[in-house]
């Protein structure tokens, strides 16, 4: 059975939204992904293993959509999910069973805002000369945004959050604008469930008494 065989019936139609047809790829990502943005603001490691799928799902509908960047972000997010779910295990250090929810210190800050710059000039200038697509600039950004928010989240760091939540303000009517309107209204979803993350892992961080704030500004 060839690998088209299997993917094709995933690309269908399911239900149709504002006259726009829905496949089962944009339905099955859409599911995933609001499970796993619940997931991670719960602090739950099965948001690693849900992401990974979601990230398939999405891999596909994105290529679809002509928004590349978006897709090869995808493979980017699976990579990153494996670490991810190593750090959230292993990554608190001796006598520490999980990984603590931290601040992010002035240094990430620096080399993560210059990356963001960076990311999106060059990806934006590479969508623009090397593909067909029609929003360069703001598939360029929300790529960059997402990827800064994904390392903070794998390191728990409270600000990764409003890292989605900027990301999540650009995708909603992105999306709508590709007439992918079940994605968009799936990122309005994240940005309601990534309001509660932040609100959680701020609680996390405060009852974790003012000690590792030191250590993570320090």
């Amino acid at each position: 059975m060839a690998l088209a065989d299997i993917l094709g019936p995933l690309q269908q139609p399911l239900v149709t939204v504002l006259d726009t047809p829905v496949s089962w790829t944009e339905v099955l990502g859409f599911g995933s992904g609001a499970l796993c943005v619940w997931l991670v603001a719960r602090q739950h490691l099965a948001n690693w293993p849900v992401g990974i799928a979601n990230n398939l799902f999405f891999v596909l509908l994105f290529a679809q959509a002509g928004l590349y960047a978006d897709a090869g972000l995808q493979i980017v997010f699976i990579t990153l999910a494996a670490y991810g779910w190593w750090t959230w295990t292993h990554g608190g250090g001796p006598g520490a069973s999980v990984l603590p929810v931290r601040r992010t210190t002035r240094a990430e800050w620096a080399w993560l805002s210059a990356a963001g710059v960076v990311g999106t000039l060059g990806l934006t200038l590479l969508l623009s000369r090397a593909t067909d697509s029609t929003v360069p600039f703001w598939d360029a950004l929300t790529t960059a945004l997402s990827l800064t928010a994904t390392y903070g989240q794998c390191r728990k760091r409270v600000e990764s959050w409003w890292l989605w939540i900027a990301a999540d303000v650009v995708y909603i009517p992105l999306y709508a604008y590709k007439e992918l309107y079940l994605t968009s209204l799936l990122y309005a979803g994240f940005l309601t469930l990534c309001l509660i993350g932040l609100r959680n892992w701020t609680r996390d961080l405060d009852t974790a008494g003012p000690r590792r704030t030191l250590e993570a500004t320090a």
